[in-house]
């Protein structure tokens, strides 16, 4: 795949890179090797000064660096400034929390003192998405490098400038040469480097064929994975709800980032007593959405982040009404530059590819439910488990969709979303280990057993 900048809103390629050669490629590798001896060593504090610095720069840049992410893949203005400020926060969290995450915990044993101890493991790759070009970089970066491991980066070839000012971040921040890196490579190259033996572990954020495509590729050298992959993520909706605010925060939850969004709601389940209304204003809500240039305010729904992404969309639309889903509104591509698709509302859904697939852009599938246990079948049937949201005033029917629902996360009468303070990730075709709190600084660290006689 080539390494370009391609404007999503005018279809125009305004930049290429030269991808890294693998002369480049073991330079990165040796420096990160040798930056891990040293970085390993300094302190929480060390640590968090140069990371609250990222957070500081990030603040200063946000204005620029959110031009950047609405150039290279076709995000809202607003919504990429806000990508920014959740960085700069993310940021904040780890330096002021990592040394209480990782501190030593005593436990009590027949020995004088033993205690777990939470140690980095070196080299980390990333690989990463375009669709949060800088959030989904910093959810890894910030723990994994406060933890004392060093990372590096392969980025989704469509951002390569986002790719390269996260690098910047952190050289401008003070990080010693070697602690983040970024490579400018393929997909191709993803194997032979997660090889290499100064690589110690990985992650990766992406769908669920790229997900196992590098977990094959770690497990075979046994190393550490951490999976963040698709989603087909439920929304619910029960009689006692708030309709106003479940339809409106529905029509958020499909539409963000132009639907390209792991945990965006992609499958709405209404209770038959209200899914008729629902239906109606859902339609209807999704139908007055203003499409347009991503760098207009006024704009609801951006471009979809590339031609690739727009012909999916367009086959899985009409593969879903060869199965028998209905269209309420929407469903073209739209005429005009760039890679526009009508937000589209898609009813009698179940089952069809809009159901039982992820589908990455502003198509919303939709089903009626006979009763809560329904709802919660419906729910559950998919490969994925990401993550779930319902609306409901019922405490008793809070409890069962808490309980029951199979995903990483449940939200119950709010939008799915990350945040730095709780454990984010899946379960299923939606991956495995966590980001964001204690439990995702963890993921990449020597659970050490310390025992003195």
């Amino acid at each position: 795949m080539a390494i370009a900048t391609t404007n999503p809103a005018t279809g125009e390629t305004l930049k290429t890179f030269s991808p890294d050669s693998d002369a480049l490629i073991e330079q990165k590798l040796a420096k990160a090797a040798r930056a891990f001896e040293s970085w390993r060593k300094t302190s929480f504090a060390e640590r968090a000064q140069r990371l609250s610095r990222v957070g500081a720069l990030l603040e200063e840049r946000k204005d620029a660096l959110g031009r950047l992410m609405t150039l290279e893949m076709g995000k809202l203005r607003k919504a990429a400034v806000g990508e920014i400020e959740k960085c700069a926060v993310g940021c904040r969290y780890y330096a002021e929390n990592a040394e209480r995450h990782l501190a030593p915990e005593p436990v009590q044993t027949d020995a004088r003192r033993s205690e777990k101890r939470f140690q980095p493991l070196g080299a980390v790759l990333a690989v990463m998405p375009w669709n949060f070009p800088f959030w989904q970089v910093f959810r890894f970066a910030a723990p994994a490098t406060m933890a004392g491991n060093v990372g590096l980066l392969k980025h989704a070839s469509s951002v390569p400038q986002c790719a390269l000012a996260i690098e910047e971040l952190f050289r401008d921040a003070g990080y010693p040469e070697g602690v983040f890196q970024t490579l400018l490579v393929g997909a191709e190259k993803v194997q032979k480097i997660v090889e290499d033996r100064r690589i110690v572990a990985a992650t990766l954020t992406g769908s669920d064929g790229a997900g196992r495509s590098l977990g094959q590729a770690a497990g075979a050298q046994l190393k550490k994975t951490v999976l963040e992959l698709g989603g087909s993520d439920p929304f619910v909706v029960l009689p006692s709800a708030d309709l106003d605010e479940a339809v409106k925060v529905a029509i958020a939850a499909r539409i963000q980032n132009a639907g390209q969004s792991c945990i965006a709601a992609k499958r709405f389940i209404a209770h038959q007593q209200i899914a008729g209304e629902f239906e109606e204003r859902f339609t209807a809500g999704m139908a007055a959405l203003r499409i347009g240039d991503p760098s207009d305010d006024a704009t609801e729904v951006g471009p979809l982040s590339s031609k690739q992404v727009l012909d999916e969309i367009d086959k899985q639309v009409r593969r879903s009404v060869e199965a028998g889903a209905k269209v309420a509104c929407g469903g073209k591509r739209i005429d005009r530059p760039g890679f526009f698709f009508q937000p589209t509302v898609l009813v009698n859904a179940e089952g069809s590819p809009a159901w039982t697939e992820e589908v990455f852009g502003p198509v919303a599938a939709v089903a009626r439910a006979r009763d809560l246990g329904h709802a919660i079948a419906l729910a559950n049937d998919t490969p994925f488990g990401l993550g779930a949201a319902a609306f409901t005033t019922d405490a008793r029917e809070i409890e069962r969709l808490t309980d029951e629902i199979q995903a990483g996360s449940v939200f119950i009468n709010g939008m799915v979303k990350s945040d730095p303070r709780l454990p984010f990730g899946g379960i299923k075709a939606s991956g495995y280990g966590r980001e964001l709190s204690a439990e995702g600084i963890r993921e990449f660290v020597n659970t050490k057993t310390v025992w003195i006689g």
